[in-house]
């Protein structure tokens, strides 16, 4: 994916111990502190849209405790009826930064909005989204109850960093090299459950999954047809509990180390 300039209209020095920090592993620790002295935010979560369809979810950091199943739940089936879906796909050939609108609780259905307000305490939420090349990165920023809403001059805030703020994110993510990312992976799979438990072939094609790979590449890259690869690919969804490439995405952010939780 090409870079994304960073918007030239803003004041780079609200974020910028978030800017400095891209592509470090402190990034969303200094982000959500970035996040909390300049806007109040309590929460943040960041996913990855695709253009054909498929969502997982990149950064969760922030004072709600079950923010990582939050966020598995999300990219497993939730975002299909975010409310917001509409207009980040429409927005989809703009250069810019997309400022989404708020939307009451009342206007999600009854399940998301149980999971996702009642059972997560969440009160508010503002979103900001940008798009490079294929991937929409979506950055959501929220206030739970003991926090209370977002104040005016918060929100404010907020509108006036929030596309900073989308454009720090998608550089960070888009300077984790494959080589960098294939490395994390390899030492995910080598040492840790569930993923050390299966089979060197499961691991192989699984590894491949998460690095992007079609069935057919995997096919080529391994030297095996595809009737074995989605063989493989069964058996390790089976051992694994899962039966979509979301929640293998959601096993390995599970299991890499996550940002310290703020009180």
């Amino acid at each position: 994916m090409r870079p994304q300039a960073m918007p030239a209209n803003l004041a780079a020095g609200d974020v910028t111990s978030a800017v400095l920090a891209i592509g470090r592993p402190d990034f969303p620790d200094v982000l959500i502190d970035t996040l909390r002295g300049q806007a109040g935010v309590g929460h943040c979560m960041v996913f990855a849209l695709t253009r054909s369809g498929g969502a997982c979810c990149l950064l969760d950091a922030g004072n709600i405790p079950i923010g990582g199943d939050l966020g598995a739940a999300y990219a497993g089936q939730f975002h299909e009826s975010d409310p917001n879906r509409d207009a980040l796909f429409e927005g989809q050939e703009r250069a810019g930064p997309i400022m989404l609108p708020a939307f009451a609780p009342r206007m999600y259905d009854a399940r998301y909005r149980k999971i996702f307000f009642q059972d997560s305490g969440i009160v508010d939420k503002v979103a900001t989204a940008i798009w490079v090349d294929d991937t929409c990165f979506y950055v959501n920023f929220y206030r739970i109850a003991a926090q209370g809403r977002f104040t005016d001059t918060q929100l404010d805030r907020l509108q006036h960093i929030a596309p900073a703020i989308g454009a720090s994110v998608a550089r960070h993510f888009q300077q984790a090299t494959t080589s960098t990312l294939e490395q994390n992976l390899a030492a995910l799979f080598a040492t840790r459950a569930p993923l050390a438990d299966l089979t060197r072939r499961e691991q192989e094609v699984c590894r491949r999954i998460l690095l992007g790979l079609s069935s057919e590449a995997i096919s080529q890259a391994l030297g095996i047809s595809l009737h074995s690869t989605l063989t493989y690919r069964k058996r390790a969804y089976e051992r694994l509990g899962i039966s979509s490439q979301n929640e293998l995405f959601a096993i390995v952010l599970r299991l890499l180390a996550g940002p310290r939780s703020l009180n």
